[in-house]
């Protein structure tokens, strides 16, 4: 009995060595990965809004944080997240800044970040790619649908310009009075200007 115990404990502690050296090493030989992290000083994302016979609302949001994750073998496991602080942005129509970044609009206070996630994707071309990402705005996430086109700079540098459409009251981007849409529009356009080194 006592040498059944001793032999059971042996290829106990072997299965769970044999366990961590699969978890450890399998990231690493299931695919080739890259990490490329954002350039601050050079990125931009910047946001539009429609406001019938005026100005269009215009802000650009200043900071910015992300990083791309790339299965450079198989061209499946890759991710992408991006996030910009709401409340640092400089817009067009100053008086109104305080305002929109009230609980009228982004709630700022409560929901400081809006998010681009990418969750798990594939692709076939490095120059564009067509995806439906989660954008998560005031709490709240959609499914939208992006293009990218991106440019190879540099061996350790990359270009991603985008441009995504989304629904303001979807997100709940002006209540009360502010829902209405005749005056102030529905559709926000976001552009990206993204660059990008690798790790």
């Amino acid at each position: 009995m006592k040498k059944q115990i001793i032999w059971q404990d042996v290829i106990l502690k072997k299965f769970k060595f044999l366990l961590i050296f699969f978890l450890i090493t399998l990231p690493h030989t299931s695919f080739a990965s890259e990490r490329w992290v954002l350039d601050k000083s050079l990125s931009t994302v910047e946001f539009e809004l429609p406001v019938l016979f005026a100005k269009n609302v215009k802000g650009t949001f200043n900071t910015i944080e992300g990083f791309v994750e790339l299965d450079v073998n198989q061209k499946e496991n890759n991710k992408a997240i991006f996030y910009v602080e709401v409340n640092d942005l400089d817009m067009n129509y100053i008086k109104y800044k305080d305002l929109l970044l009230s609980n009228v609009f982004f709630d700022t206070q409560q929901f400081p970040i809006a998010v681009v996630d990418t969750k798990k994707f594939s692709y076939a071309s490095e120059k564009e790619l067509a995806l439906d990402i989660e954008l998560t705005i005031k709490g709240k996430s959609e499914i939208v649908p992006l293009l990218i086109n991106v440019k190879r700079l540099a061996e350790e540098l990359v270009q991603i310009q985008s441009e995504l459409i989304f629904s303001r009251t979807a997100f709940e981007i002006g209540i009360g009075n502010w829902k209405n849409t005749s005056i102030l529009k529905d559709k926000v356009k976001l552009s990206t200007n993204l660059f990008l080194f690798r790790e």
